[in-house]
């Protein structure tokens, strides 16, 4: 069986090299990693891979490159599967990300992550056609549908953007 192809574009090295070799000890076949989202993108449409992690927030900004690189990827090429990785829930681009189909896509807050081979599994399960989405995306967006108000402020990692 061939191994899995991912890209990634995170722009703090030492995540970027420590998600190649999580992905490599794995056996997943990393193709590229970039710091930056255009990078990305021009890999992307010469050799599209199974599956890109990409950061939401890359230079030259740092506001939202790695997130509408992702949409463009969904839109541009569907074969291809993106799972965004945030240390904020950006419930605006959440609501984008998500709003055609949850298929091939998933959403994980850094912060959260604490195994290893849970995330090799979420890698594998979006490549695959699933999705993996964080609780406390989901939760937050259910408040936010259902008109919930916030007790106090929203948690530290919420953002409300467009």
């Amino acid at each position: 069986m061939t191994p899995l192809r991912v890209a990634i574009a995170e722009d703090s090295v030492l995540l970027r090299e420590g998600l190649t070799r999580i992905l490599l000890s794995a056996d997943l076949h990393v193709t590229a990693a970039y710091d930056n989202a255009e990078d990305l993108l021009k890999w992307i449409r010469t050799e599209p891979p199974d599956i890109v992690i990409v950061d939401i927030r890359l230079p030259p900004t740092h506001t939202d490159e790695g997130m509408r690189a992702a949409l463009r990827i969904r839109r541009d090429h569907p074969g291809t599967a993106v799972l965004v990785l945030s240390q904020y829930v950006e419930l605006g681009l959440a609501l984008q990300l998500l709003s055609e189909s949850a298929e091939k896509v998933g959403y994980l807050l850094k912060d959260r992550i604490s195994d290893v081979g849970q995330f090799v599994d979420a890698v594998r399960r979006v490549a695959g056609g699933g999705s993996a989405i964080d609780p406390q995306i989901v939760t937050t967006l259910l408040r936010r549908r259902r008109g919930d108000p916030w007790t106090g402020s929203p948690p530290a990692n919420v953002r409300f953007s467009n």
